[in-house]
C-alpha cells in the first residue's frame, strides 16, 4: 500500500507543499533547537534509547573536501555543516572504490571488494551475506529505502533486509532546475526522494524506523537558480549541485524537527565515492582509486547536541561504518567483517590518545564494464603517512606509486625514490590483499543484465559493453 501511494501522483502536490514549507524554514533557521545538550558520555549510551530512529543519507559522488565542514572555502553545505557542528565528524575518511556498486557492496557488507567479489558489472551481493537492514529488522526497526542509482538496484542484492526498497517515479523537473553534466540521462531529481521521504515520515513516523535515502543529484550536477552561487565551470557546477542537495537535506532535517522526531533520530551522512577534476589527468570517477575519488565524508548527528563538535582524525573507511553503528546501538555485529568498529577511535579522540595505524584499502577493477576483458585490479593501500597506488599487470605495465598521504591536500608528492623500503613493503600489502580469501558466503553471483537495465546504467554515463 505504501509503495502504491508513493507511485501515485496525487500525494506529490501535498508533499511538495509540505517540503516547500520545510525549505523556507531551512533558509531562515529557527534559533531554538529541540534536541537536548548532552555530554560525550551520551554517545556510549545510544543503545539504551529504545525508540531511536536512524536516517541514513548517502549523497552519491560527494567529495569531503568540497564541504564547508571539511574546510572548503565556499559555503556549499550549511545544512550538512550544522550536522557536524554539534555532532561527530570523521576527518580522514575513505570509500572502498570510486565506482558505486563496488563501493556500496563493501559499505553494506563491511567487507573489502576483493572479498565481496562485487567488482565487475554483472556481480551481485550474495544472498547469503548478512546485511545491516536484516540486523535492524530483527531488532524491531521498520526498514525503508529510497534510491535512484541503478547500480544499487534490487537485482544486485542491495534490497536484502528492507521491507520496502523503492525508486520513486520521476516527477516533472521545474524550469528553474538545471542538469548540466554532459552525461545526464536520468529523469527527475532528488526532490522525488525527499518528497517520498516526507510522505514516509508522515505515515510511519510513530514507529521505530530505519530510513535510507540515496541521493543522486551531485552525481548528475543538478542545481537550480538559488544554488547557482559559484560559477559555470565544470568544477563550479559541481559545487552548485552540492548546495542544491544540501538544501534538500536541510528540508529532511526540518521535517524531522517539525514532526518532533529529531530528538530521537540518529542521522548518518556518507558518500560512496568522490569526483576527479584533473588531479591525475582525469575527470569523473569509476576509473581509478586516487585520493580525490575515494576521500568522502562521514558525519553522525545524534538525537542530542554535543557541547562542541567531535572530530576523529584517525583514518577511517566505509567498511567501518556499519560495524561502528551496530556497536553504538548495542546490536549484533557483522560476522567476519573486514571493517571494524571505530568506537576505539572515538574513545581515543575523547581521551586525547593515539592509536597505531593499520593498512586501509580501496579497489577498482579498471575493466569492470568490459565483460570480455580480463580483470585489471587497481588497489590503493593507505597506512599512516603513506599511500601506495598499485596496479596489477593488465593492458598496461604493473605500476606502484608511493605518495606522502596528506588528505587535506592534493595527492601530488610522490616519494618512490625517497622511501624504497616502504614502497616495497606496501607493494607486498597490496599483493596480499588481492590474494585474500573469500568470505563465508563464497563467491558473488552474476546477474544477466537485460536491455532495460543496460540503458538505465548507461544513462548514468558509464560505458558498459
Amino acid at each position: 500500500m505504501w509503495k502504491r501511494l508513493l507511485e501515485s501522483r496525487s500525494f506529490y502536490a501535498i508533499a511538495l507543499a509540505l517540503m516547500l514549507g520545510a525549505f523556507a524554514l531551512s533558509q531562515v533557521r529557527i534559533q531554538t533547537n529541540p534536541r537536548p545538550m548532552a555530554s560525550l558520555e551520551a554517545i556510549g549510551q545510544l543503545g539504551e534509547i529504545e525508540d531511536l530512529n536512524i536516517v541514513f543519507i548517502l549523497i552519491d559522488t560527494l567529495r569531503a573536501d568540497r564541504l564547508s565542514a571539511y574546510g572548503y572555502g565556499r559555503e556549499t553545505s550549511p545544512a550538512i555543516d550544522a550536522l557536524a557542528a554539534d555532532g561527530l565528524r570523521f576527518a580522514r575518511h575513505m570509500s572502498q572504490s570510486s565506482w558505486t556498486k563496488c563501493s556500496m557492496a563493501s559499505m553494506w557488507t563491511a567487507h573489502y571488494p576483493v572479498r565481496t567479489g562485487v567488482t565487475r558489472s554483472a556481480d551481485a551481493i550474495s544472498p547469503e551475506a548478512r546485511m545491516p537492514a536484516e540486523i535492524l529488522g530483527e531488532a524491531g526497526y521498520d526498514t525503508y529505502a529510497l534510491w535512484r542509482n541503478a547500480w544499487v538496484g534490487p537485482s544486485f542484492g542491495f534490497s536484502q533486509g528492507f521491507e520496502v526498497y523503492h525508486s520513486p517515479r520521476a516527477s516533472k523537473v521545474p524550469p528553474s532546475v538545471r542538469r548540466e553534466k554532459p552525461t545526464v540521462g536520468m529523469a527527475g531529481t532528488d526532490q522525488d526522494i525527499t518528497l517520498s521521504a516526507a510522505e514516509f515520515l508522515r505515515t510511519h513516523g510513530e514507529k521505530k524506523f530505519f530510513l535510507y535515502l540515496h541521493l543522486m543529484d551531485v552525481h548528475q550536477y543538478v542545481y537550480d537558480e538559488d544554488s547557482a552561487l559559484f560559477g559555470t565551470r565544470y568544477s563550479d557546477i559541481y559545487d552548485n549541485s552540492i548546495r542544491w542537495v544540501d538544501r534538500l537535506v536541510g528540508g529532511v532535517i526540518d521535517d524531522l524537527d517539525r514532526r518532533g522526531l529529531r530528538d530521537k533520530t540518529l542521522i548518518v551522512l556518507a558518500s560512496d565515492h568522490g569526483e576527479a577534476f584533473g588531479e591525475h589527468g582525469r575527470e569523473g570517477h569509476a576509473r581509478d582509486v586516487y585520493s580525490e575519488v575515494v576521500t568522502t565524508p562521514l558525519i553522525i548527528s545524534f538525537p542530542f547536541r554535543l557541547p562542541e563538535p567531535l572530530v576523529v582524525d584517525f583514518i577511517s573507511e566505509n567498511v567501518d561504518l556499519w560495524p561502528t553503528l551496530l556497536e553504538l546501538l548495542d546490536l549484533p555485529p557483522i560476522e567476519g567483517a573486514d571493517g571494524r568498529s571505530l568506537v576505539p577511535e572515538i574513545q581515543a579522540t575523547i581521551a586525547g590518545e593515539t592509536l597505531e595505524a593499520e593498512p586501509r584499502y580501496a579497489h577498482i577493477d579498471q575493466s569492470w564494464g568490459r565483460t570480455e576483458e580480463e580483470p585489471q585490479p587497481m588497489v590503493a593501500v593507505t597506512e599512516g603517512p603513506y599511500r601506495l597506488v598499485y596496479r596489477e599487470a593488465g593492458r598496461g605495465p604493473r605500476r606502484a606509486e608511493l605518495y606522502a598521504y596528506q588528505p587535506e591536500q592534493e595527492e601530488n608528492r610522490r616519494i618512490d625514490t625517497e622511501e624504497p623500503e616502504i614502497r616495497r613493503r606496501m607493494i607486498e600489502l597490496a599483493k596480499a590483499y588481492l590474494e585474500s580469501e573469500p568470505p563465508a558466503w563464497g563467491d558473488a553471483p552474476e546477474v544477466e543484465l537485460d536491455d532495460a537495465q543496460l540503458q538505465q546504467l548507461r544513462a548514468l554515463g558509464y560505458e558498459i559493453e
